[in-house]
């Protein structure tokens, strides 16, 4: 319960403070900071409630089924639904067509 909500937040504390260099405040990152990895059993998506993929490439959480993904600035994962970004997983109908 309560012990392990403070457990996250101090992950999500080193997380953020990671990849700040001196000088930077909080917020004027590249926002490159990586996800912590031990976050991803804790973080599901807040539409389908399912498990997370972290993109190392592309430093997002992907939903696969919804073929959504969720940005992370400075370490943060930003799980807003109108923040992620429509994936191009999906086979598009273009895709499919030859000429």
């Amino acid at each position: 319960g309560a012990a392990m909500l403070r457990g996250t937040a101090a992950v999500l504390r080193r997380a953020a403070s990671s990849g700040q260099g001196p000088g930077q405040a909080p917020g004027q990152g590249s926002g490159s900071a990586r996800l912590e990895p031990s976050l991803l059993r804790f973080l599901v998506c807040p539409l389908s409630k399912r498990p997370l993929r972290y993109d190392e490439a592309t430093n997002e959480l992907v939903n696969e089924e919804l073929g959504i993904a969720y940005p992370v600035i400075d370490g943060i994962p930003n799980m807003i639904p109108e923040a992620a970004r429509t994936t191009q997983k999906k086979p598009s109908a273009e895709g499919s067509k030859r000429p």
